[in-house]
């Protein structure tokens, strides 16, 4: 019996690669590879955007339309374009196709109509919104949207939803990409919320109000694209630019939890726990809502070093790699010795009495009240 490794390497070379070209790149991927994910595999801005797509989810893809390609040669078999433009990450590439994504002006047209039908009843907060910094949508935006939009009439609106204690619903910025969905179904055991009504009523909501309640319902919060589900024991705390997000671990008690996470913290404070993304924005892999919403103290992890963040983000501009923790100018007026912090102090007094109650004085405290 051959060995395992020489047995991959045989089934390996029986399985016929397919060699595509996207924006005059080759690559050569398996067959039933999507066009979307062929593209990553080169990488860079060949890569069309996905606001929808989520390659850990199933059945996700195919809502936004963002990821539009044109295929100017179906195959070598059939060298015949494809006649409209196609969802990347829904078409499967053939041997010998040929993609335009970028140097199409007329997938880049499509797009910049996309973006716009996406922007026709979102609110435009940015300035006030608490994902700004890091949405995609926002990101879409500045990349393909208009200077201005057509539309003339009167937006949809929501009220804000508590979807359980973690998680608000901001159902006025949600695009209905489906992803929340698709994660409460597939990562939990039980589904509460889903898409009611159709055409312009739709809107992502719970049945009878329940609220979200499971052990990795908060994932639903890393995968929403914009500002529709957020962290409440973040939300409006601070803005992601003055955080500094680092790499930390702890042994988690759930077996189907990693507790591998990021910590965005300002100081020594940790303001939020997040799952680690991928250069694409997609989760690496779940964490529970144990360590992401009550694990709050660095003592609580190990850190394991400063997360590498992409150069154009916003929030690189805190650029904080190897910097040095100030020193505390205090332990050298000392002569070394460490200050002695006095906790409660308006509650008891370790200066003068200490079986003295600050508390039960009546009117301020004189020196009268500590004579012996």
């Amino acid at each position: 019996m051959l060995p395992a490794s020489t047995k991959d390497i045989k089934m390996a070379e029986e399985i016929k690669l397919f060699k595509v070209k996207i924006d005059n790149i080759s690559v050569e991927v398996e067959p039933g590879t999507t066009i979307l994910n062929a593209a990553r595999k080169i990488g860079g801005e060949v890569v069309p955007p996905a606001m929808c797509y989520y390659s850990k989810l199933q059945g996700s893809g195919g809502k936004c339309r963002t990821c539009l390609v044109k295929v100017s040669k179906g195959s070598d078999a059939d060298p015949r374009p494809m006649p409209k433009l196609v969802a990347s990450c829904r078409t499967t590439v053939m041997d010998g196709m040929e993609v335009a994504n970028i140097t199409s002006p007329e997938v880049l047209d499509a797009r910049k109509g996309v973006v716009e039908f996406l922007l026709l009843n979102h609110p435009l907060d940015c300035p006030v919104c608490d994902q700004a910094g890091e949405c995609h949508l926002q990101d879409l935006s500045y990349e393909h949207g208009a200077d201005s939009t057509r539309y003339e009439f009167k937006r949809r609106t929501f009220d804000k939803v508590d979807l359980g204690d973690h998680i608000k619903l901001h159902m006025t910025r949600c695009i209905l990409c489906y992803r929340c969905v698709y994660t409460a179904d597939q990562l939990t055991e039980k589904r509460e919320h889903g898409i009611l009504g159709r055409g312009d009523a739709s809107e992502i909501s719970t049945y009878i109000s329940q609220s979200l309640d499971n052990d990795f319902i908060g994932n639903v919060i890393d995968v929403c694209p914009v500002g529709a589900l957020t962290d409440q024991t973040f939300r409006f705390k601070n803005r992601v630019w003055f955080l500094k997000p680092v790499d930390a671990h702890r042994d988690c008690e759930n077996p189907k939890c990693c507790g591998k996470t990021v910590l965005w913290m300002r100081g020594d404070e940790v303001f939020r726990v997040t799952a680690r993304k991928d250069k694409y924005g997609e989760v690496e892999a779940f964490i529970c809502d144990t360590c992401r919403f009550d694990k709050k103290e660095a003592k609580d992890w190990i850190i394991e070093g400063p997360r590498k963040i992409e150069r154009n983000s916003v929030i690189s501009q805190g650029h904080y790699v190897n910097t040095v923790k100030p020193k505390d100018p205090l332990v050298d007026v000392l002569d070394g010795r460490q200050p002695k912090l006095l906790f409660d102090i308006h509650s008891e007094s370790k200066v003068n009495r200490p079986d003295i109650d600050l508390s039960k004085i009546n009117g301020p405290a004189h020196s009268d009240d500590f004579k012996k």
